[in-house]
């Protein structure tokens, strides 16, 4: 039975988030802080419903606010022991089929380069050169299309063309 009050607050959780992350992009201080303590307040309850609840999988709460849970923990850049236990919770669920395995490799990228290290699949990007997105250094690149295909994400070049500018 899905818990509507958990999912609920977790679409709005991730509503403000999104309301606030264009101005935290660019280079208003007051509103990067106020999207800064958005996602870390976010990271901080995530962190309660995973004490509670586990993973929120799309049983729990559905599909859009299991996905809306992936997002806070991927947002939570400045509290890694969240995203890494939000890792573990995830990678069980899964294994046990209860949830997306691309959302997956893309929180493993962010833990691993929040924690210094090279990405796997190539899904966080350090920055924009020439128009073009650049991912942030993969580990053994000549093979990530082949990871990201074992996850379901298409192919670099593929996601990169559609996010190019016109």
């Amino acid at each position: 039975m899905v818990n509507a009050a958990l999912a609920q607050e977790l679409i709005d959780m991730t509503d403000e988030d999104r309301e606030l992350q264009p101005g935290a992009l660019g280079d208003d201080l007051t509103a990067q802080l106020a999207h800064r303590r958005v996602t870390v307040r976010n990271g901080d309850r995530l962190a309660e419903i995973m004490d509670e609840h586990g993973w929120p999988t799309a049983e729990l709460v559905g599909p859009d606010a299991a996905r809306r849970a992936w997002l806070v923990a991927q947002h939570a850049d400045r509290q890694l022991t969240v995203q890494r236990r939000a890792l573990e919770l995830m990678s069980a669920a899964v294994r046990a089929g209860q949830a997306d395995p691309g959302q997956l490799a893309m929180l493993e990228d962010r833990v691993l380069i929040n924690a210094g290290h090279r990405q796997r699949y190539g899904t966080q990007i350090a920055g924009i050169v020439d128009g073009a997105p650049v991912p942030w250094p993969c580990d053994d690149p000549e093979h990530m299309d082949q990871r990201r295909a074992a996850v379901g994400l298409e192919p670099y070049a593929v996601h990169v063309a559609k996010h190019a500018p016109a």
